[in-house]
């Protein structure tokens, strides 16, 4: 639509400029010659100019040697006759020696043109200083009076052609200085991602392997230990597995992130009872009401809502240990409603444990699908999230 209106309104103005071109001379002409002769050499004069000014920014150098050829034969043939032209006619001149100056192909042709031009018109003048006996009718030094101010027309085109030739030279240029400081950034981000990983292997991967080690060691003693420590040796070592591959799939797409293909499939709703049995294993003890066809939703939905579960169940363990959780996962048509509430604790939490960034997490991802979060204590000394999500996807 700017495009469109862009060109309409040049359109208007180029329109303008024309109409105003050959408007002056028919408006001085009466002052002038008033004569039926003059007033016919005119309008044959104004049918070939406006023909050569419509056409004059595709054919610069042909509209230039159409007017001078036009004026000379005009105003040789009025001089034949006694008649004169209004001296607004070479405004005409002046038009398309703009434009030729403006909009030329190659500096080259339009010497060259200028060069005919002026052939054309000093064989004008020849002819009408060897024709005319009327000593008035022998114009020579008033034609070209009115044709020494034409080249500052030409040299007025050409200026505003360098400036254009500039300012598109400019843009390329902040262009070019953008898209590097894109570039730069771009790379600075990478180089500051793979260090991130880095440090994440080197700090959290070797840690992790080294407890899932431990893990298992205990699991192969299973038969020296209580039953309670087989189930805690066990759920610690599948869920340490599981971590363990889900950070190396985050290492993976961070040092790399035009691999934004993870090595496994990303959890969806029906990694739920796993999620679930791993909680259990841990010690937890949570009751799961599942209504509807969860597995039905969209995969960013399922992602987010598994997450979500994740993210509470983990907290529930480190605040509220042994504590009992209510799960309830209700889906319909308009999407899926997420609620977890836990009981008080039975036992003191880890208070201080974690970043702070479990219900942050949760925030962005129900608000990247524009969905609802609610959280916070329960009357009982609980803690509730609940959580909304819509069916349709609506951000990444």
């Amino acid at each position: 639509m700017t495009e469109q209106l862009r060109r309409r309104r040049e359109w208007i103005a180029d329109a303008g400029l024309i109409a105003l071109t050959l408007l002056a001379p028919a408006l001085l002409q009466p002052s002038t010659d008033s004569t039926a002769t003059a007033w016919l050499l005119l309008a044959c004069f104004e049918a070939v100019a406006l023909a050569a000014l419509v056409v004059r920014r595709r054919m610069p150098i042909t509209a230039f040697l159409v007017i001078v050829a036009a004026l000379v034969a005009t105003i040789v043939a009025g001089a034949a006759v006694g008649a004169r032209l209004s001296p607004l006619a070479f405004l005409s001149l002046a038009v398309v020696l703009y434009n030729l100056g403006n909009h030329g192909a190659r500096p080259a042709r339009n010497g060259v043109a200028a060069l005919v031009g002026g052939l054309m018109v000093g064989i004008g003048l020849w002819i009408n200083w060897m024709t005319v006996s009327a000593v008035d009718f022998r114009g020579g030094p008033d034609v070209l009076a009115v044709l020494a101010p034409m080249p500052l027309a030409w040299a007025l085109g050409f200026g505003a052609r360098s400036r254009r030739v500039l300012l598109v030279a400019a843009e390329q240029r902040a262009a070019d200085a953008t898209r590097e400081q894109h570039l730069r950034a771009e790379q600075a981000a990478q180089q500051e991602r793979v260090r991130i990983a880095r440090e994440m292997h080197d700090l959290v991967a070797h840690s992790l392997t080294l407890l899932i080690v431990h893990a298992e060691a205990l699991r192969s003693r299973s038969a020296e230990l209580p039953d309670w420590a087989r189930t805690q040796s066990d759920g610690l070592a599948v869920a340490g597995r599981q971590i363990s591959g889900e950070l190396h799939d985050l290492l993976r797409m961070l040092r790399d992130p035009a691999d934004a293909v993870p090595l496994r499939p990303m959890p969806d709703l029906g990694d739920l009872p796993a999620l679930l049995d791993g909680h259990r294993a841990e010690g937890g003890t949570v009751e799961a009401r599942l209504r509807g066809e969860l597995e039905s939703l969209p995969r960013p939905t399922q992602l987010a809502g598994y997450r979500i579960v994740q993210e509470s169940l983990t907290n529930a363990r480190r605040h509220a240990p042994g504590a009992p959780v209510v799960l309830t996962l209700e889906s319909d048509a308009a999407g899926m409603l997420i609620d977890v509430v836990n009981r008080p604790a039975v036992r003191a939490g880890t208070q201080g444990a974690g970043a702070g960034l479990g219900l942050i997490s949760m925030r962005e991802r129900v608000d990247a699908l524009a969905g609802e979060l609610v959280v916070g204590p329960t009357s009982d000394g609980g803690f509730r999230i609940t959580a909304t999500l819509p069916s349709g996807v609506v951000g990444g």
